[in-house]
């Protein structure tokens, strides 16, 4: 039936396969195609069509939840997103495809799907939730004593390292309003809220872009936006206002690039020593490297030139980072940061002979999730962060591990 184009007739058949104990794998997954193809019946209403949709997308998610490594599995799965206007998912799942060189007629219509993603994106969104605990939330030394001139003198109690546990928040939105078949403008807005017991630790952070977005040819893009941020701790904190360059290129199939570099021009309300340009540069690749493993590495630049020179400083930092797909449900995912900053002259007490301030910071990350345990598409994902940063300046080294139970979007 699915072969002569009778998807109602075998979706119907297939159904109370379903509500058997025992489900085989090839029912799942010609249920899962019976359900796209009747999705796809001229004149189907829009909700009728989302929900065989999400049948589909059930049948397949629960294929692969036992076995990551179906490839076939997971091009239908990309299809079903793909029909139901989910895009970043489709393009994710058809990324992996990839990743198991398929037949090279297989490929292309994989590509001609990617080439439609990137050219019909307009909205997107992103929303989030976590519980955070936190051993240092100021990230502050817990070093009892500075020493000046060779004499020793205690810190006050409420200058070192405080505990706790935080609530975090974050979500943004974007429009790409269609200019020609090259051009976009995109409009966006990001927000951030992390709040604590203590009022003096609590973090929050908004920020706008405008601007042009240019689709260069089938796997080159770039775009040119102003920028506005501004961040909070307790009270107002400071301003930026500048400009950010974006770009990404697809190197192959499964390998994709992309750079970034930001100027802005920073402004705090009360702290106008600190008043200044920052500048930054970062460079990402991301690696599919089977069909169940993503490989992804960083690097990157940044300045800050503050009316104060010894708050003047450079940084530099590296980072790789992996994540495995494994059966019966789990993904497990492992990253390191290695961080270089480098200030000026200027810091006695903290630094004896005022010589520059050097920081070295080391920051460890595994996070794992059962893709078998959904809610509405969303899984909770459990993190640990254990980040060191070592100092020749007095009180500057600090310790903290900290964690996230926060859920994430995934099939």
């Amino acid at each position: 039936m699915i072969d002569a184009g009778r998807f109602e007739e075998a979706f119907t058949l297939l159904q109370p396969r379903l509500l058997e104990e025992t489900v085989e794998p090839n029912t799942l997954f010609l249920y899962g195609l019976a359900a796209v193809g009747a999705a796809q019946r001229p004149g189907r209403t829009e909700e009728d069509r989302d929900a065989l949709l999400g049948e589909a997308i059930a049948a397949f998610h629960t294929m692969l939840v036992h076995d990551p490594n179906l490839v076939r599995v997971r091009l239908e799965l990309a299809r079903a997103f793909f029909l139901k206007g989910e895009d970043e998912l489709a393009r994710r799942h058809f990324e992996h495809v990839l990743a198991g060189e398929p037949p090279e007629a297989v490929a292309d219509n994989v590509n001609v799907f990617l080439a439609e993603i990137r050219a019909r994106k307009r909205w997107s969104f992103n929303l989030g939730f976590a519980v955070a605990p936190d051993t240092n939330i100021g990230g502050t030394s817990d070093e009892r004593t500075i020493t000046i001139f060779g004499l020793p003198f205690e810190r006050d109690a409420e200058e070192l390292t405080r505990s706790g546990i935080g609530l975090s928040f974050w979500g943004g939105a974007e429009y790409q309003a269609p200019v020609s078949d090259s051009l976009r403008i995109r409009a966006g807005a990001q927000a951030s809220r992390r709040e604590y017991a203590r009022s003096d630790f609590d973090q929050h952070f908004v920020a706008l872009h405008l601007g042009p977005r240019w689709l260069l040819d089938a796997s080159t893009e770039a775009s040119l936006l102003a920028s506005a941020r501004q961040r909070w701790s307790s009270a107002p904190d400071y301003h930026d206002l500048g400009v950010r360059l974006e770009a990404a290129h697809r190197l192959g199939p499964r390998v994709t690039a992309s750079a970034q570099t930001s100027w802005h021009d920073r402004r705090y309300r009360t702290r106008t020593h600190l008043d200044g340009p920052v500048w930054d540069a970062t460079l990402r690749g991301s690696w599919v490297v089977t069909p169940t493993v993503r490989a992804d590495v960083s690097g990157g630049y940044a300045q800050q030139r503050p009316k104060a020179r010894n708050e003047r400083h450079r940084g530099r930092w590296l980072g790789t980072g992996i994540t495995v797909a494994l059966p019966l449900g789990f993904t497990v995912g492992g990253s390191a940061e290695m961080r270089w900053t480098d200030y000026e002259r200027g810091w006695f007490p903290f630094v004896a002979d005022n010589g520059p301030r050097e920081d070295r910071t080391r920051s460890y990350r595994l996070s794992a999730f059962n893709r078998a345990v959904t809610l509405l598409g969303f899984s909770p994902e459990l993190a640990v962060v254990r980040e060191t940063r070592d100092s020749n300046a007095q009180l500057h080294g600090y310790s903290r591990t900290s964690g996230e139970l926060r859920f994430v979007q995934q099939f």
